[in-house]
């Protein structure tokens, strides 16, 4: 191969990746900024909420605090057809003691007053401000369509930034201006070009890790990645998170998701069955489990009662079991889940701020900004030399099929992320059986002749 066969090849790449570059953003940046925004935002749910909740955080007391049993029968009376789905423990004595309720499907969150037995406040748990925004940052409030288009987003957004490193990677620069930091008094188009690829290449492995890190919760991908756990680990324990659109998943529910792992499909209690609570509260209040610790009923198929912690920060979740008659019978924390469960844990922690204290959520913020930067910068540059009557694309050069490595390279993506190698080969399909057919289309979207 000569020289300018090389070259040729070259340029014919670097025109490739550039046109990806261009439509995976162009696709990506709605969601990409609705993605930042709500997950900077849920980055903050321990304060938000303490924030909240703080009204009830201290109430007014004039003696000893009434039973669980009959703090939990409160909750439960104050809500038609209420089935007890967990009862939290508080974190001091005088403040309110919180327990969710499930009723026709649905969970409510009620503080009762501890020693009154007054219900100050009843929310149900998909109306709480922060289950909002967590419901728009992984659905956009559309159920699995949502989800799906959300995980469509996602895998596009991660060739945006491998795409966008290759663009961004020095050939013949002189000097570091433009490369890691931005010429700030250029103006135009080369600022705007500075900030992108700058803020893109400083971000660029904070954004792979909240993207990667996501997947074990999205539709289609997250649903595959279980079912290979279930053959990798056959006798694991039930997954310990969410897929998004599926919270009535026995092993998904969880509290972020309107439900608890083992505390789906309750019996209903009697009454009397409530005095477990008067037992077993008072021993978990000595666990020392990460806040919140909820003690919850037996369920239909394990006939233990439960005394878990429920924090974000995944590795420090422990859980025990206990007899209706507050005898312990065993306790599993994050050392006893299998490999692949705590590395997955450990992501998921870190994806939602919450591993290692506010440094996390700080790192969570910047990438946050830097996507939304990388968004808008490309937006306006985009904006900027877009021609009149065409979408402004990078024009391909010729017809020319891919290389076969570039072909196999795609086609492992497509094969890793699968709703995005769906959503290629339906691209692909219409380049080759409907926009030759429709020439003015073709000139609008830069794409070579047919």
């Amino acid at each position: 191969m000569t020289d300018h066969d090389k070259a040729t090849r070259r340029i014919l790449l670097h025109r490739t990746l550039w046109r990806w570059h261009f439509y995976a953003g162009l696709f990506c940046v709605p969601f990409v900024l609705i993605l930042a925004i709500t997950g900077a935002i849920y980055l903050f749910k321990p304060q938000v909420n303490a924030w909240l909740d703080q009204p009830y955080a201290h109430v007014a007391l004039s003696g000893p605090a009434a039973s669980p049993e009959a703090q939990a029968l409160a909750a439960v009376g104050s809500i038609p057809a209420g089935r007890l789905k967990a009862y939290q423990l508080p974190d001091a004595p005088d403040q309110a003691v919180q327990v969710l309720v499930s009723a026709k499907g649905e969970d409510t969150r009620v503080w009762v007053h501890p020693q009154t037995l007054q219900v100050l406040k009843a929310v149900p748990e998909k109306g709480r401000f922060m289950q909002v925004v967590h419901d728009i940052h992984g659905e956009l409030l559309m159920g699995k369509t949502g989800s799906i288009l959300v995980e469509l987003a996602g895998s596009w957004a991660l060739i945006m930034v491998l795409t966008g490193l290759y663009l961004w990677w020095p050939r013949g620069a002189q000097g570091l201006a433009g490369v890691v930091y931005p010429r700030l008094g250029r103006g135009g188009r080369l600022f705007w070009r500075d900030i992108h690829a700058v803020t893109g290449v400083w971000i660029s492995s904070l954004a792979l890790f909240l993207l990667l890190t996501a997947l074990p919760w999205t539709q289609v991908w997250g649903q595959a990645f279980k079912e290979v756990r279930r053959m990798a680990v056959p006798a694991a324990v039930p997954a310990d998170w969410p897929t998004a659109g599926n919270r009535a998943q026995p092993e998904d529910l969880h509290a972020e998701h309107r439900g608890m792992k083992g505390m789906a499909n309750h019996d209903h209690l009697m009454p009397g069955q409530y005095a477990a609570l008067n037992l077993i509260v008072p021993q978990a209040q000595t666990l020392n489990l990460a806040y919140p610790a909820l003690v919850s009923p037996p369920g239909k198929r394990a006939k233990t009662w439960t005394a878990k912690s429920d924090s974000q920060d995944r590795p420090l979740r422990e859980e025990y079991r206990f007899t209706a008659r507050g005898e312990r019978i065993s306790h599993d924390g994050f050392a006893d889940k299998p490999l692949l469960d705590r590395v997955v844990s450990v992501g998921v922690a870190a994806h939602e701020g919450q591993l290692f204290g506010l440094p996390n959520q700080l790192l969570g913020v910047i990438a946050a900004l830097g996507m939304s930067t990388l968004s808008v910068s490309g937006v306006v540059m985009w904006w900027k030399r877009r021609p009149e009557s065409r979408l402004g694309a990078p024009e391909t050069l010729d017809a020319r099929p891919l290389s076969i490595g570039l072909g196999l390279l795609a086609l492992a993506f497509a094969v890793f992320l699968p709703v995005m190698g769906i959503s290629l080969a339906i691209v692909i399909l219409l380049d080759r059986l409907v926009f030759p057919f429709i020439p003015g289309l073709r000139t609008w979207l830069g794409l070579a002749k047919a």
